[in-house]
Order: structure tokens, then sequence, then C-alpha cells
């Protein structure tokens, strides 16, 4: 054998010899797992160390890697680089001077580039802090391992994309499957390398030749399509004057791109919420007018935002070159208008914050008014106030008394002197429950100079005495004005299904797709096939004379009869008892691995304590299935096949929020009462996770049931105490889950192998 391409030896990692056996391997893993896990080893090192361990064991564990490194020192796998290759290889070296450093093979961890250690993602990371920030920005994401030649290949578009798109406000990600197996299938990536994009919480596969262009055109791809709206002299005063209707300040981007730029597009979708975007291409006829009116110097590029005046806008910014930051520096102050409306709780909170200590303090001054022309000039009024009083510590908001009833009688608590008129309210959040301290103005705000002088007054005497705000109330959370109707919701979230299985249906992974294929060609074979039949009934009967009714009714009868007794004779048991036997090292593989095509074999997890009850409530479960030849009953013993149990798991782990890897409790879960349908010919199985239930009634319930259910052959010595009937509940629906199973309803979890039962 050659010795090691580098440092890292996989048999002095686990300290085991070359001739091993996988038993011995799988002993030293094990051993040195829970030795230096980090939950349990506090050394430095612990973690690093941990991580070699399982690198060392997922090589010396699969017989294809562990062969290429016992002959060639590396286990590299056959993507287009097979051991004759680098037989040939290995013999044309010899004949000059070979620096490998010279190709920067990123074979382990000593090798890996450092460049992708700083987007390297972990699952709870991707969980509580990927996830979240998709709303916000998109991600480009890589998949790649160790033993991976076409990782090498990407590499360097991938630097170069990565980098340049990191700059233009794009969140990227590196998964390592070999190290974060759980993340890579939860994203359902099955290959390495595979690239994909996250944005909204959604995942979308990237199937094109990776290059710059496929790259960055992929990521503007997943940006919503509506995002930024083309300006022209046309449409800019409908576009500027629906900061009403929008309750959203508005921004111009004038270039002279003929595009919209991705750094642009990228900035919009970070902003959605809080701004609306357009763009003028000021190379373009039918733009003269618009760049005229603002005096637009069409050689920089100019970000202009507009609040509730269009004529002039309330921030301007001009830069040979627009970078994020000082863009996001722009954005993040001109966020709100100037008088926003309070259309919902999250605006209301942002801008009227908790009061978090008496040099923090902020007060809102809020207009409670209402709409149409009636309400115009106090409206007005109070948007000058509010101009020329704005500051840090100072907001000034309205809200309509018509939306937000609730808001409105807590704090006018409908006075007459305040019907049909609009009024001034300054209030400071104490809380985040509701609680607030607040003043109203004596009289209605008619907008007069006496109002503002008043007003004016108030503030300044804030400024000295806080008590000033005498009445406090609880406020209910506000309505969300602007949400969208329950009918628009779940016409989007039907269409964003649909493109999901669109696309998977072209792209994903075909194994994925077996149910969703099964199911719609079930449907049209059953919809066609009752066509056909229909159509061949109907010629049939048209040809032969009718029955007499005395016939007719026979007939029916006796196709009744006949009908009845072959679905009853399917599931009837044919025994008086249930056949469970233990899936041992001596039965597994006629039992499972060499089992009839159409044949699974439904397993029971039990342990030696629980023994006794389980098998008694499974056979009583199970026994009404028992009429066909096709199901075959065994159990399981936990205590003695933990872990061939737990590497079947792995593949049965869903989008769910999955138990961190380092949970100390890792190796003492209790599996007792899992069951598993095994189909050992196409390499699948179900499964069923334990009832668990705290109905007491229910329990007693079963117990009842249990004496005349079945025949007394399939019936032992039963216990109906406490204990055992909380360990006999946990099977209590397994009976619906094997109808599922004969219906073929049931999800199914592939598997490239059958593990050794040891």
């Amino acid at each position: 054998a050659a010795a090691a391409a580098g440092d890292f030896d996989p048999y002095r990692v686990l300290g085991v010899g070359r001739s091993s056996s996988q038993a011995d391997i799988k002993k030293a893993y094990k051993r040195l797992a829970r030795e230096w896990h980090p939950d349990k080893n506090k050394d430095p090192g612990a973690e690093d160390k941990f991580i070699q361990i399982s690198k060392a064991y997922e090589i010396l564990s699969n017989e294809e890697k562990r062969a290429n490194f016992d002959r060639y020192g590396d286990a590299g796998e056959s993507q287009g680089y097979s051991p004759h290759q680098h037989r040939q290889f290995h013999h044309f070296h010899e004949g000059f001077y070979f620096d490998e450093s010279f190709f920067h093979f990123p074979f382990n961890s000593e090798r890996r580039d450092t460049s992708d250690e700083k987007y390297l993602l972990h699952f709870s990371h991707y969980i509580n802090d990927i996830v979240p920030d998709s709303f916000k920005k998109p991600y480009l994401i890589k998949v790649t391992s160790d033993w991976c030649f076409s990782c090498i290949h990407i590499e360097p578009v991938w630097k170069e994309v990565a980098q340049e798109l990191e700059v233009l406000g794009a969140g990227i990600g590196v998964v390592h499957a070999g190290y974060e197996r759980r993340l890579a299938h939860h994203l359902g990536a099955h290959s390495t390398p595979s690239l994909l994009g996250l944005i909204n919480g959604k995942i979308t596969f990237f199937h094109n030749a990776v290059i710059r262009e496929n790259l960055r055109q992929f990521v503007e791809n997943l940006l919503p399509r509506n995002l930024v709206e083309k300006i022209t002299d046309k449409n800019y005063i409908g576009f500027l004057s629906n900061w009403k209707k929008e309750n959203k300040p508005h921004v111009l981007l004038f270039d002279h791109m003929p595009v919209v730029p991705l750094l642009y597009k990228l900035t919009a979708f970070a902003y959605r919420d809080y701004l609306s975007f357009g763009y003028v291409y000021v190379g373009l006829r039918g733009t003269e007018e618009l760049s005229s009116q603002y005096n637009i110097n069409v050689y920089t590029p100019t970000m202009m935002i507009f609040k509730e005046n269009i004529d002039r806008p309330a921030d301007v910014v001009q830069a040979r070159e627009m970078k994020k930051q000082l863009i996001d520096d722009f954005l993040s102050q001109n966020k709100f208008l100037t008088v926003a409306r309070l259309t919902n709780q999250r605006l209301f909170q942002e801008l009227c914050p908790v009061k978090k200590s008496h040099r923090q303090r902020k007060h809102c001054v809020v207009l409670l008014t209402g709409e149409g022309d009636k309400f115009a000039v106090a409206y007005e009024a109070f948007l000058a106030f509010a101009v020329a009083n704005t500051k840090d510590t100072l907001k000034f908001v309205h809200i309509y008394n018509d939306r937000q009833p609730e808001f409105a009688d807590a704090l006018l608590m409908d006075e007459e002197k305040y019907q049909g008129k609009s009024a001034v309210v300054i209030l400071e959040r104490r809380n985040n429950a509701g609680k607030i301290a607040y003043k109203a103005l004596e009289e209605a705000w008619q907008g007069s100079k006496e109002d503002n002088f008043i007003l004016l007054d108030l503030l300044d005497q804030l400024r000295t005495d806080p008590s000033l705000l005498s009445s406090e109330t609880v406020l209910a959370d506000l309505n969300d004005e602007l949400a969208p109707m329950f009918l628009i919701r779940w016409l989007y979230s039907m269409l964003d299904y649909i493109s999901d299985c669109w696309d998977s249906l072209f792209h994903s992974n075909w194994r994925e797709m077996m149910p969703l294929l099964s199911l719609l060609f079930s449907a049209l074979f059953i919809l066609f096939g009752t066509v056909i039949v229909q159509a061949f009934s109907d010629s049939s009967d048209t040809r032969d004379s009718p029955p007499s009714e005395k016939e007719e009714t026979a007939a029916k009868t006796e196709k009744n009869d006949a009908s009845f007794g072959k679905e009853s004779n399917s599931r009837m048991p044919k025994k008086g008892f249930v056949e469970v036997t233990e899936l041992t090292d001596i039965n597994y593989n006629s039992n499972l691995v060499r089992l009839r095509p159409g044949h699974m074999n439904v397993v029971l997890i039990l342990s030696n304590s629980t023994k006794t009850i389980l098998l008694q409530k499974f056979a009583l479960e199970v026994y009404t299935f028992t009429g066909g030849s096709s199901l075959h009953f065994s159990f399981l013993s936990l205590d003695k096949h933990r872990e061939w149990l737990e590497y079947l798991l792995e593949f049965a782990q869903d989008a769910a929020p999955i138990p961190n890897q380092y949970d100390k409790h890792f190796l003492e879960r209790d599996y007792t009462g899992y069951v598993l349908a095994l189909n050992g010919h196409k390499k699948y199985f179900c499964l069923f996770k334990p009832h668990r239930s705290g109905d007491e009634g229910g329990t007693l319930a079963l117990c009842e049931e249990y004496d005349s259910s079945i025949p007394m052959e399939a019936r032992g010595k039963s216990s109906c105490s406490p204990g055992s009937r909380s360990i006999k509940n946990k099977l209590h629906k397994l009976s619906f889950w094997m109808e599922r199973l004969l219906e073929g309803s049931l999800q199914r979890f592939y598997i490239p192998s059958w593990p050794a039962l040891d």
C-alpha cells in the first residue's frame, strides 16, 4: 500500500490497524466519539478532534474509500479519476520534480481553502439566523465536501462571484456535507458540488453551467419581479403620489444604465416593507422633463427620496459609484414619512419604542383624525407643525379613527367634544404589553395658530416635567390595515405551491418526486380506466336486451355477495394468533435483505423491560392485517441493535427543526414503541413514531377492549397498571398507520443499502 498523501491518517486517528474489521472500526469510533464529544469533553481542541474522528470513520466505514486510501493514500471517489489514471499519473511524475502544493487540492481540513471558512453554515445557525435573514436578502449557498474533484473546478468562479455578490448585499453560505450531513439532507442536496439559492425561506437549486454571468442571473431571478418600477415622464407623478395610499416614502434612482443594477434590486428587496422604489434611465427618451424638474446631473448616479411633498425631495445623495454602505445609511434615515399613519402594530412599535431609561425617553404625538376633505385642513396644519418640530426624541404620527376604533376609544373615551373632529394626544409607551402614559389636548385640533401654540407649550413642558403625562391606559394591538384578504393570500400560496411542484418536476431529485408522481399517475389511471370501462359497458348494454327484473335483482345480489366475500377473505386472519419473530443477525438476510419483491417486514422496536407489554399490544393492533402473505412481523431488541436503528433513522429526518448533534442526550434516546415497515427489495422503509398521550381515560379504554378484540391464542398475561398503560399506549394508533401502509399513502425513506446487523 502506498503511503498516505498528507498528514491525515484515518487509521491513526481511530487507533486501529489496517487489517481491522468493520466491527473493530465501529467500536473504536463509538468509544472515541463518546470521549471527545464537545459537550462531554471541555478540552479546547475537542471539537476539532471530534470532527477528525467523524471524518476518519466516514472513510474507513466505506469499503470503496478505504480501498482507495490503502492503495493511493487518499479516498478520492471516481469522479472522472479512476485508479488506472492515478497509476499513469504516478508513474509519469517520477521523472520530474512534483510539488503537490501547486495544485492546492483541498482534500482535508489542513489544505481546505480558508476563504470559505467565514461562510460555513451549521444546522442551528441556518435555522435560527439564515432562514429569517433570507426575508431581507437572498442567499447563494454552496454544498461541498473534502473528497470532491468537481468542487475544485468551480472554486475560482465561486470565489469571484461570492466576493462580488457579498459587496452588493447578497448573503453567501457554504455547507460541508461531510460534517453537516443533517443540514445537507435538510437542504435536499444529495450530491456535491451543489449550488442553491435561498429567499423568503424557499430553496431553489442552480442547474446551469457554473460561470459568473449565470450565477449573477440566478441570484437576480430569485428576487420578485415587481420590486422596482420603471419611471418616465408619463408615470412619475402617479408613482410619487402613491405615498398616501401605500403609507411609504418613495425612492427614485437616476442612472445611465439601461437595466436596473443588481445592487439597487437587492436594496429594494431589503427595504420593501418601508419604501417603494423607482428607476429612471436618464439616457432614455421620455425622461427629459423628469430630469429637468429635479435638476438631475445625468452623468452622476443620483438617489432621491420623496415623502409627503412630491414637488421637492426630502433628501438627496449623489455619488459616482453608489456603494451599499452609502445607500443603507441614506435609506435607514428616511424609512418613514414625516407624519406616518399607524397601520399595524409593528409600525407603532418602531415609531414609538418603549422607554428604556429616563435619558432615552421618546414621545409620540398622535393625530387622531378621519378620512376625506373634511379633515384635510387639520392634517395639513399638523404636518406643517411636524416638519418644523421633528426631533430624534419626538415622532409625529396620525391614525384614522374608523380604521382603528379600539385605539381611538382608549385615548379619547368617546368624549363628545371630539366627535367628528380631530384630536391630538402625546403618549409614551411604558412596556411591550401595551401600557402607555398619555395626555390629550383639552380641545379638538383645528390646526389654528392657537392650537399650534398650545401643543408647542405642552412639548416644552414635557422636556422638564415627564409627569405631565398623567393618564395611563393599556392599548390593544392595532389592526393590520394593509394585510391582503384571506382569498388573495390563499391564491398566492397556491401559486407558490404550483411553482414549486413544476420546478421540482424537472429539477429535483427523483426520489423525492416519486410519491407525487405515483399519486398523479394513479389518479390518471383510475380516471381513464373508469371512462374506458364505462364506454365498453354502455356499448354492450345497447347490443344486449335488458334482462328481466327478477334476473337483474338476482344478479345484483350474487355480485354483491361475491364482492363482499372476496373483500372479507383478503383481510380475514387465517390463524388464531400473530407470528412475531425476533430479527437477529442469523435471520436478517432472509427476513429483510433478500425479502421477495412485494413483501414487507413490520418490525417493532422494544427493550427487555418493555418486551412483554409491547408485544401484547402489537399483536392486538396488527392482528386484523395478518390475513395476507405479503406482510411479516418481527421485533428488534433496542438493547442489542441501537446502532443499526440510529443509522436507519438518519434517513428519516424531515424539514422540522432537528435537535443539535451535540445534544448531550443523543446517545440515550428512547426508541421503544417505534415501528418500521421495511421493504427489503426496494430499499425503503416507513416509520411509525409512538403515540404519546396523557389521557388516562383513553388508556383505560384500551385495557377494557383488550379482552374481546382477538382470540384467546393472541392474548397473554396483561397488566393494566399505570406503568404498563403508558407503555402500551405508545402503539395506540398503530392500526390506523397500518391502514395507510396498505394504501401506500405513507412517506417512504430510501437508503442506499441495508446496514449489517451485528
